[in-house]
Parts: structure tokens; C-alpha cells; sequence
């Protein structure tokens, strides 16, 4: 199971990506740097916590994981 600390720092790291891509689209389609950039802030922040949540929601399904054995020698 991960620790919230790890949800966290994966979201963060993952819409870091996310926040460049998005500010980089959103410039180039408006041609206004500060636009783009509170864009690309307001997008990554939403998802972030988006994403924080959907990860300690799959941590709690069994979906995927093997099952342990019903008993251990």
C-alpha cells in the first residue's frame, strides 16, 4: 500500500509535466504569456487534487492485486 506522502509526490510530479504542456498549448493558441501561465496554474492545481484522490481510491481496491495466500507455513 502507498503512503499518502508518495500519492502526493507522484500527483505533484506528473502534473508538473502537465502544467508545461498545458501553458505551452495555451500560449501558443493565445500568444499571451501571463494568460497561459494562469491557465496551465488552474489546470494543474484542479488535477493534482484530482489525481491525489484517485490514487488513495485505488489503493483500497483489491482490482489487480494478487491475492494472498489463505494461509503461510
Amino acid at each position: 500500500m502507498e503512503s499518502r506522502r508518495r500519492s502526493l509526490a507522484k500527483a505533484l510530479s506528473y502534473r508538473l509535466g502537465g502544467l508545461v504542456i498545458t501553458g505551452a498549448v495555451a500560449w501558443g493558441i493565445t500568444g499571451q504569456l501571463r494568460f497561459a501561465a494562469a491557465i496551465g496554474t488552474v489546470d494543474a492545481v484542479f488535477k493534482v487534487a484530482l489525481y491525489y484522490a484517485h490514487e488513495r481510491v485505488c489503493t483500497r481496491l483489491s482490482f489487480g492485486r494478487p491475492r494472498p495466500p489463505e494461509y503461510q507455513i
